[in-house]
């Protein structure tokens, strides 16, 4: 067959235009991609920036969007083009479940990283306690958590255990509440003793008056009455560890001026007298 019989073949002509349409189409789709893959990368851009404070994470969070965008486009254009998406997609998924088995522990953490983004459950500078851990939020990197303890250790935190443990941030709710245990003299006035500890509380800089400080006798110990004191500090504008130490000291500089006894932990010791029994000389104890 000529290429003369070749063009006058109606179904070739049709199979031609057909191809060319469905070319066009796949190539509108594409650009229409491009397109939205801008438009989600800005959109997305904008929001990450309001609420992640690391630049990296806020690019890597651009890339997945317009990546997202860009392979759906390209999907929906080939299957234009009569492509098997089907096929195509269970071997990718094949691949995709190898590759992911074989590194199940990154891939776990990733995700975890990017819920965490989203849930933001702390922000970087946040006081917090992860697990057993507890410190400052230093970075939220896609595999990991970082934070600084109090005592000045670095510690890097799998995202996976930061997302399934539970976690305090101290930050969050600047209103922090401190106890004091008070250990009572048995034999003192327990309420003029409460009444001088809570003038001595509401004297302390940092302690609110609202909630006020409150005492209250919490048991009967070995050998003191046992209180408990309670109060309320901003840590956002007050020391917690100095707050609680000069109320610590304000309570016992009270004692001491009002005469009122905090004593030592004590315990009492009965002595018997154990007396030698003379014998007699046949071995017999004699008795008196």
């Amino acid at each position: 067959m000529n290429i003369t019989q070749l063009l006058e073949d109606p179904n070739l002509i049709e199979d031609i235009i057909s191809f060319l349409f469905n070319l066009l189409v796949a190539l509108v789709v594409f650009v229409i991609t491009l397109w939205l893959a801008g438009v989600a990368a800005r959109q997305t851009e904008e929001s990450a920036k309001k609420r992640i404070e690391e630049p990296e994470m806020v690019q890597l969070l651009v890339r997945l969007a317009r990546w997202g965008v860009l392979i759906l486009g390209t999907l929906v254009a080939l299957a234009q083009m009569d492509f098997d998406i089907t096929g195509f997609l269970a071997g990718l998924g094949i691949l995709g479940f190898t590759v992911g088995f074989a590194l199940q522990d990154i891939s776990r953490n990733f995700v975890a990283g990017i819920l965490l983004i989203l849930r933001r459950p702390f922000n970087i500078g946040d006081a917090v306690k992860i697990g057993d851990f507890s410190g400052k939020v230093l970075k939220v990197n896609t595999r990991d958590t970082v934070i600084r303890t109090w005592d000045g250790e670095m510690v890097i935190i799998p995202n996976i255990d930061v997302f399934t443990q539970p976690i305090i941030n101290y930050t969050d709710l600047p209103l922090r509440r401190r106890t004091v245990n008070i250990g009572l003299g048995y034999g003192q006035d327990s309420h003029r003793a409460i009444e001088v500890f809570l003038d001595a509380l509401h004297g302390v800089d940092g302690i609110l008056e609202d909630p006020a400080p409150e005492i209250y006798a919490r048991e009967l110990g070995d050998a003191t009455l046992n209180l408990t004191a309670y109060f309320w500090l901003n840590q956002t504008t007050h020391g917690l560890f100095k707050v609680l130490s000069e109320a610590v000291q304000a309570i016992n500089e009270a004692a001491e001026r009002e005469g009122i006894d905090l004593p030592y932990p004590t315990q009492i010791v009965h002595l018997h007298a154990d007396t030698a029994v003379p014998l007699t000389d046949s071995g017999q104890e004699t008795h008196t």
